[in-house]
């Protein structure tokens, strides 16, 4: 995968819209210990889940986030995301996110739905984006 300008764009605007909110922790490109290793664009933790020890640093996190958010880049296709929610969702994700910067959707998948959205808030358990504003 080849992060792209809109795609960097659009991670830098979820992750301004995250750290307002207070309670979560989203952390960039944090490797999952989940499969051979998954890496989403955006983890999202209750606050203090995770603490950085600076001394010690790990390769992979082996506490699973509240949520994962995928930006879809040029050189992916929507199935090799949606793919990959599966297995995030086995392991025991809540909810993932799938942006699509094309279209300015977003896809919300869990083990019980799945629904999009259209330039609109999205609110999961309580963690909020306006995407209204991330796409502008």
């Amino acid at each position: 995968m080849s992060p792209s300008v809109n795609h960097s764009y659009i991670c830098t605007k979820i992750i301004e819209h995250l750290l307002k909110r207070e309670g979560i922790q989203p952390f960039v490109e944090l490797t999952l210990d989940i499969d051979k290793g998954m890496t989403p664009d955006i983890s999202v933790y209750r606050e203090n889940s995770i603490r950085p020890d600076f001394l010690e640093d790990k390769t992979r996190c082996d506490i699973i986030p509240l949520l994962a958010i995928e930006v879809l880049s040029p050189t992916q296709g929507i199935q090799e995301l949606v793919d990959k929610a599966k297995i995030l969702l086995a392991a025991g994700v809540s909810t993932v996110w799938i942006v699509d910067t094309y279209a300015r959707t977003v896809i919300v998948v869990n083990n019980e739905k799945k629904e999009t959205f259209h330039r609109e808030l999205v609110d999961c358990e309580g963690i909020k984006v306006d995407f209204r504003e991330v796409f502008i």
